[in-house]
């Protein structure tokens, strides 16, 4: 589709309510409405209008009397999100056990829009461990969560998820190497990298499969080493618990989830 073709059905006052959610989703604190109007390099008086509707119903709120912020409305919309929904609660009570065996967080990730998504979390036993908080949009490109949602899918899908990501990223996503590291995880069945994030952690990660081998999900266990648990398990005896939990949430989603859902 031609960039004529395209713009031939916008709705600027559509666009211009997305463009204030999507600039208030990334900062912090909130924004004055000369701020959003300078940063979208717009007249202030364009969105007076925007805002108070955006306010009315409840998807931005005023704080500070002049700054406003995005309220959790969409965060909520979003977990309604039928098949999202279907497969958390088809996840958590496995995530749960998974945790308790294993004494590792764990948390379940799918992709969208360019990014993997965590769409739920499962605290360690322990009064510590590693997590992150759900809704968090993690990197494709150096996180097992996103290695493992690109190796279990066909070129051609791989290809548009990359497309999907920013320029910088497709470029290092098609490198070879990374492109031959795709295909050992895929032949193997799992990651285990060390975190790009966090030193001492080791990232395991398995795939949710639909019934054709499509990667659903990503479930992923941030390992840390137990020093004061001796009883804790292994890397290797934790990699197996994984596999076998992507194993039983892969038969349950597959049995719950349509092939459009899918």
């Amino acid at each position: 589709m031609s960039e004529d073709e395209s713009d031939r059905y916008r709705a600027p006052a559509l666009d211009k309510g997305l463009d204030i959610l999507e600039l208030l989703a990334g900062v912090d604190g909130g924004l004055t409405q000369a701020e959003i109007a300078k940063r979208l390099d717009r007249s202030p008086n364009e969105f007076y209008r925007m805002l108070d509707r955006l306010v009315r119903r409840g998807y931005v709120t005023r704080i500070d009397g002049d700054r406003f912020s995005l309220t959790l409305k969409l965060f909520g919309l979003a977990q309604r999100h039928a098949p999202v929904r279907r497969l958390v609660s088809f996840a958590v009570p496995l995530m749960r056990e998974l945790a308790e065996a294993s004494r590792q967080a764990n948390q379940l990730v799918v992709f969208d829009r360019g990014n993997p998504v965590v769409i739920a979390q499962q605290e360690a036993p322990g009064y510590w461990g590693i997590s992150i908080r759900v809704g968090s949009r993690i990197s494709l490109f150096d996180t097992g969560s996103g290695h493992v949602l690109l190796a279990f899918r066909s070129p051609v899908e791989r290809e548009r998820m990359i497309a999907e990501n920013s320029a910088d990223g497709k470029d290092a996503g098609l490198a070879p190497d990374f492109l031959a590291r795709l295909d050992l995880i895929r032949s193997r069945g799992y990651e285990m990298m060390p975190s790009a994030q966090t030193a001492g952690v080791i990232n395991l990660s398995a795939p949710v499969l639909s019934a054709d081998g499509t990667a659903i999900a990503a479930l992923t266990v941030p390992y840390i080493t137990l020093i004061n648990t001796p009883d804790a398990p292994d890397i290797s005896t934790t990699l197996h618990l994984i596999s076998q939990t992507t194993r039983n949430l892969s038969e349950l989603a597959g049995a719950g989830l349509s092939d459009d859902e899918v």
